[in-house]
């Protein structure tokens, strides 16, 4: 199965984000844009790929681990900037070193289980929310977020996601995402 390790922002923070994200859309050429959908925005921690079901029980075992050794932190949704005009994201403020560190955590559990990772690379915590392919420029709409402030929340667990990707062949139509695994944050030593 296809799986990812998470911080999902409460429905409070995501209200605030849907309401910059839809005065986004009404800049041109939103519309040719892949706007993902707001039940799906996470902040990505460990990207695990295909997991064999096999290896669930050990990867889930040292995720709750994980959670176990990281006190919950504040964070909150700020600002926003794009990876040249592939991905609009917006970003975090609050304790970035603590969903730093818990994303190292979420890492080194899924090789600990076995899990075969790509390689290792420095964290940049960032909240996809739209997708292009080079038309239009994504410049716009990162600085259509440069001054959104959403309110700060207390990141209280891991959360283990599981991507279904589309199977139908509908044009647009994208992952679905389900929650396998949660793991309260600060259980323990």
């Amino acid at each position: 199965m296809r799986l990812f390790a998470a911080v999902l922002p409460p429905p409070t923070a995501a209200d605030e984000l849907a309401q910059a994200v839809g005065r986004l859309k009404t800049l041109q050429g939103a519309e040719d844009l892949r706007w993902t959908r707001r039940e799906s925005w996470h902040f990505t921690l460990a990207f695990l790929s295909e997991v064999e079901d096999g290896t669930v029980p050990e990867l889930t075992e040292r995720l709750s681990r994980a959670a176990k050794r990281t006190a919950p932190f504040p964070l909150s949704l700020h600002g926003g900037g794009h990876f040249g005009d592939r991905a609009l994201w917006a970003g975090a403020q609050g304790d970035v070193e603590a969903l730093r560190l818990l994303a190292a955590r979420a890492d080194a559990a899924a090789r600990k289980s076995g899990v075969t990772m790509e390689e290792h690379r420095h964290y940049r915590p960032h909240l996809t929310l739209a997708r292009g392919h080079g038309e239009p420029s994504l410049r716009a709409y990162a600085d259509g977020l440069a001054d959104f402030e959403g309110t700060e929340w207390t990141v209280a667990e891991l959360t283990l996601v599981r991507s279904n990707l589309p199977v139908s062949g509908v044009p647009g139509e994208r992952p679905r995402y389900e929650v396998v695994g949660r793991w309260p944050l600060g259980a323990g030593g």
